[in-house]
């Protein structure tokens, strides 16, 4: 008879204790095409922790509507970030991966660490899987979303779950649900706009924005806006800023119902059309550069800064694989083992 679990190979006693460390990330698609796309975004938009809205009638909407006309919008888009070794921000996840398990594996030997997207491909289920065979009996799940979400970190857990559930032993798993106000990540922030104001000059505003969420989301008692508000306060408090130095906002609206607010693109007009003429813009939220930081942040909100009056418009790169932030990342990990 067939077991519905997933055994490792019989010779437990023979193999050494190791511990898995997997990195995760929202995901991207395979390629900036229309059929990519629509591949990615079915995955994704079919998550119900990413839409709320009642089953039937969303998958309706979805397929009926939404993926026969996104993919080919978004394609074009994705078209303008592509880089020849592919989509940036799994080319920048895939570097701060192998710069952390260069840290981690410089200080102890029984360590396999990986990287895997929630959605699309590298995927969880394989990265898991690889570790159970490998004889990984501790994971570490790491989701590089500083501030929670139920979208984003509540979603990855899932994934895990649905994953390791198949299994016939279960190991030990320590998750990381954020870490929106960790001193590293904080200093991170505050390097990366402290060493951008002495190449530019400081700016006449900071704009901090957020990735956006629905209202209902917050409404029913998801903590992320809270979280958000208080890395921002943090960062500003580091900075030594006054309450008129910076405004925090949230961008990458989806669909005609109400998001978090302000609004970055309207509130960026209104900067400029109420004399704050140079601005810069850094994205708290994004552990690594993607579409909505180098086409929405870089290229759309400049276009609303300059058209309202504005002159001088920077972005403030995520923290990518700088050495900060793979120490933070590192450190994040470390807090986790035995």
């Amino acid at each position: 008879m067939k077991s519905r679990y997933l055994g490792r190979d019989k010779s437990i006693h023979q193999q050494s204790r190791k511990i898995g460390v997997l990195l995760t990330n929202l995901g991207t698609p395979d390629a900036p095409t229309s059929s990519a796309l629509r591949k990615y975004l079915r995955e994704f938009l079919s998550d119900p922790r990413v839409v709320e809205i009642p089953r039937l009638l969303w998958l309706m909407i979805l397929h009926g509507i939404i993926l026969r006309v996104r993919p080919k919008k978004s394609a074009k888009l994705y078209q303008s970030i592509w880089t020849e070794q592919g989509s940036p921000l799994l080319v920048i996840s895939e570097k701060l991966t192998k710069k952390v398990a260069l840290k981690l594996n410089a200080e102890r030997d029984d360590l396999l660490v990986d990287l895997a997207m929630r959605y699309g491909e590298p995927a969880i289920a394989p990265a898991l899987d690889n570790f159970q065979q490998q004889g990984v009996d501790n994971i570490v799940v790491l989701p590089l979303y500083p501030q929670y979400a139920g979208p984003t970190t509540a979603s990855t857990f899932d994934a895990v779950v649905n994953t390791i559930k198949r299994w016939r032993w279960i190991p030990s798993l320590h998750f990381v649900s954020g870490y929106y106000q960790h001193p590293l990540y904080i200093a991170a922030l505050a390097n990366s706009i402290e060493e951008h104001i002495a190449q530019h000059g400081k700016p006449d505003k900071l704009v901090l924005s957020y990735h956006g969420m629905p209202k209902y989301f917050l409404d029913s008692g998801d903590p992320y806006y809270c979280f958000c508000h208080q890395t921002t306060k943090l960062v500003a408090d580091k900075l030594g800023l006054d309450a008129n130095d910076y405004v925090m906002t949230f961008q990458s609206r989806f669909g005609k119902a109400e998001w978090l607010k302000p609004y970055t693109d309207a509130t960026l007009a209104e900067l400029a059309q109420s004399g704050d003429k140079h601005v810069a813009v850094i994205s708290p939220a994004f552990s690594v550069d993607c579409l909505e930081t180098l086409e929405e942040l870089v290229h759309e909100n400049r276009e609303v800064f300059i058209q309202a009056g504005g002159r001088e418009y920077h972005y403030i790169a995520a923290l990518n694989d700088r050495d900060d932030h793979c120490q933070l990342i590192t450190e994040l990990v470390k807090e986790q083992l035995p």
